[in-house]
C-alpha cells in the first residue's frame, strides 16, 4: 500500500473551490476558538462567515465539545431503522418546542442537501397519501440554492450548479428572483418594492394547473446567491396563493434557521409559517453534520394509516438521528438558550446595519443588503471577468486577518451570533480597507 505524505494536497478534490489556485497557495486552518481561526502559519483570522453559515455559537464551545466527548464513550452509533436511542427523541422534542406553531414533527438528515431531498419527497408523497397523486410538480425560484443533490439543483436556480448535470428532475418550474437593483439598491433591511413578484406563482399555476403542483420551495432570505432579502409582503403573498390552491409551502431555512435573523427561524421573523421547514447548519453549530426537516401535523398524520406494523414512509438515512450528532444538537440548543443567541441578532442588527452601509461610497460598490446578522456588499464586475473582483477581495481580506464569503461578485457576511460591537468594527474597517484597494 502506498501511503502518501500528509502534505500531499492532490488526493483531496475540494468542494466549491478553485482547486488549482488553492493548491498553489493553500489557506489552512489548524484550530479555532470563539470568533477566530488560527492558520497553519500561526495567524489569527476572524470568522465573519460562521464557517459556512453554520457556526452560529462560535467555535470551540465547551458544552458542545463535552457532549460529543461523553456521547462517544457512551453510545457511538445506534441503528436508525426500527430502533431508537433517547438523544434523538430529546433533540426532536427540543426542536419542536422552539419551532413555529404546528410544525410538531421532525425528520433527521445529515445535511441541508439531504433535508431538501427529504422535504421534496415528503411533499410529493403526502399528496399521494391523500389520494391526490396528480400533484407532482415542484416550483423553485431563480437564484435559489437548495443544496447539490438532484432534487435540490432541479428546484434551485443558480446556473453553475445546474448546467453540467443533464436534464435534472422533470416537472419543475421557477419563480423569478426578487433582486431589483434599480428600485431597491442600498435598502436597509426589508426592501419596499417587489411583493408583486409573488403573483408570478399564479401565472405558473395557470400554465400547469394547481392540480399538478405539489409544493413551492423558497429560501425566506436567499443566502448563497448573495443575501437577497424578500420584499415587504412577498412571503405572505406566497403563503396566501399556496393556501388558495392547496399547494404546500416549503421554507429552506438551512441558513436563516437558529438565530441568524434575530429570531429562532425566518418563519418567526416574517410571521409566515410554512408547511415544511428545512434546517441544518446551525442545528449542531456546524460541529457534526446533521439536518432536521419540520412538518405540520396534517402532513405527518396523513401517513399514519394502515396496519401499525407496516412502515409508513420509505425514506431515511443510516445516520438519521445519529447519537453523536444528536448529542451535539442538544448541547447546541442549550448553548443558544443559555446565552440568548437565538434572539441576540435583533440587539445587534442596527449596529451591524450601520457599519455595513458605511461602505456605500467605496469604489465598485453597487449595492449593500442586510437583515439580522447577515449582509452583503455587491461589487461591479470586472468587464469580461466575472467573480474576479470579489475573489480578489476574499484573498486580500484573508491576508488581513478576516474570513469573508464570496458568491459571484458579491461579498457575504454572517458572523457568529456571539459577535461583539468591537468585532463588527474590525470586520467593517478591514473590509473597507480591502475595498478601497481593489482595482
Amino acid at each position: 500500500m502506498n501511503i502518501s505524505a500528509t502534505n500531499n494536497l492532490e488526493a483531496f478534490w475540494m468542494p466549491f473551490t478553485a482547486n488549482r489556485q488553492f493548491k498553489k497557495n493553500p489557506r489552512m486552518f489548524v484550530s479555532a476558538d470563539r470568533m477566530h481561526y488560527t492558520t497553519s502559519d500561526g495567524r489569527q483570522v476572524m470568522d465573519a462567515t460562521s464557517g459556512l453559515w453554520c457556526v452560529n455559537a462560535g467555535h470551540n464551545r465547551p458544552r458542545i465539545v463535552e457532549a460529543i466527548r461523553q456521547q462517544a464513550g457512551e453510545l457511538d452509533y445506534a441503528p436508525a431503522f426500527q430502533m431508537g436511542h433517547p438523544k434523538a427523541f430529546e433533540l426532536a422534542s427540543k426542536l419542536v418546542a422552539m419551532s413555529p406553531t404546528g410544525l410538531d414533527h421532525v425528520m433527521f438528515t445529515n445535511s441541508g442537501s439531504e433535508s431538501v431531498e427529504t422535504a421534496l419527497k415528503t411533499a410529493i408523497a403526502y399528496h399521494r397519501a391523500k389520494g391526490d397523486g396528480s400533484r407532482f410538480r415542484l416550483i423553485g425560484r431563480e437564484r435559489g440554492y437548495h443544496g447539490v443533490n438532484f432534487g435540490g439543483i432541479s428546484v434551485g436556480g443558480i446556473v453553475p450548479n445546474r448546467k453540467m448535470f443533464g436534464t435534472l428532475l422533470t416537472g419543475v418550474d421557477h419563480l423569478p428572483h426578487t433582486h431589483d437593483l434599480q428600485r431597491n439598491a442600498f435598502t436597509r433591511g426589508i426592501p419596499e418594492h417587489g411583493a408583486e413578484l409573488a403573483n408570478e406563482l399564479e401565472r405558473i399555476i395557470g400554465l400547469h394547473d394547481a392540480s399538478t403542483i405539489a409544493a413551492v420551495i423558497v429560501e425566506p432570505v436567499a443566502g448563497s446567491t448573495g443575501v437577497l432579502v424578500p420584499p415587504k409582503g412577498y412571503l405572505q403573498k406566497l403563503r396566501e396563493i399556496c393556501d388558495k390552491h392547496g399547494i404546500l409551502l416549503i421554507f429552506d431555512e438551512v441558513i436563516t434557521g437558529y438565530g441568524r435573523l434575530g429570531a429562532p427561524f425566518a418563519a418567526d421573523y416574517f410571521g409566515v409559517v410554512p408547511d415544511i421547514m428545512i434546517t441544518a447548519k446551525g442545528l449542531t453549530n456546524g460541529v457534526i453534520p446533521m439536518g432536521a426537516v419540520f412538518v405540520k401535523n396534517e402532513i405527518h398524520d396523513a401517513f399514519m394509516t394502515g396496519p401499525e406494523h407496516v412502515i409508513e414512509f420509505f425514506h431515511g438515512y443510516t445516520y438519521s438521528g445519529n447519537p453523536m450528532a444528536s448529542a451535539a444538537g442538544i448541547a447546541t440548543m442549550e448553548t443558544y438558550q443559555e446565552e440568548g443567541l437565538l434572539t441576540r441578532g435583533a440587539e445587534l442588527a442596527g449596529y451591524f446595519e450601520d457599519g455595513l452601509h458605511s461602505l456605500k461610497d467605496l469604489p465598485h460598490v453597487i449595492d449593500i443588503r442586510n437583515i439580522g446578522i447577515v449582509g452583503a456588499v455587491e461589487l461591479e464586475p470586472i468587464a469580461g471577468e466575472p467573480t474576479r473582483r470579489a475573489f480578489q477581495a476574499f484573498l486580500d481580506a484573508y491576508d488581513k486577518g478576516l474570513l469573508i464569503r464570496t458568491t459571484g461578485d458579491i461579498i457575504a457576511l454572517s458572523p457568529p451570533l456571539i459577535v461583539e460591537k468591537s468585532d463588527i468594527d474590525f470586520i467593517i474597517d478591514t473590509l473597507g480597507g480591502v475595498l478601497k484597494a481593489l482595482d
